[in-house]
């Protein structure tokens, strides 16, 4: 029996919202990459050599994670690296907390920010759960309603115009 939190029309919704976060998030850091890069060097957990290789790769894995989660494809594989991404920024964000660092997030906005905190933990964890539902839904079938994989499946089954099934 199929549960309301694996209806295709609550997955699609799941993959809209997070795909869009990520791209959203990606595109207004690689608009400005030097901000980006000074709000990862306030964690204060990576070397200054990888500091800039992070935030020009960084968000670049976010948007395009995201428009594939939005359009449909390789769901599991983009989920499992969303997922992947929303444990580092936890670990990041607990990290920075246990140290008393006051430090904005360095999530969406650069520049005034939000600053980490519980509130930053609990969205990212919300996140995290979209991103779980999305990764064993596509699981359980090898291809989900209202995703690209799906309308190309439609295709290769829909016989031509005047075709008639034997």
């Amino acid at each position: 029996m199929q549960t309301i939190l694996f209806h295709p029309v609550v997955v699609l919704a799941s993959r809209l919202v997070l795909g869009s976060v990520f791209v959203v998030a990606g595109v207004e850091k690689i608009a400005q990459p030097h901000v980006f890069a000074k709000a990862i060097d306030n964690y204060q957990m990576l070397p200054s050599s990888l500091v800039q290789t992070m935030a020009l790769i960084l968000p670049w894995i976010e948007v395009v994670s995201g428009i594939l989660l939005v359009f449909g494809v390789r769901l599991r594989a983009n989920s499992a690296i969303v997922a992947g991404m929303l444990v580092v920024f936890l670990i990041a964000i607990g990290s920075a907390m246990a140290r008393d660092l006051d430090i904005d997030c360095g999530c969406y906005s650069q520049g005034g920010g939000e600053k980490i905190g519980w509130k930053k933990v609990a969205e990212d964890v919300g996140l995290l759960i979209l991103a779980v539902q999305i990764f064993v839904a596509a699981s359980r079938n090898d291809i989900l309603p209202f995703s690209l994989e799906a309308t190309q499946q439609d295709e290769v089954h829909t016989p031509p115009e005047g075709h008639i099934p034997v």
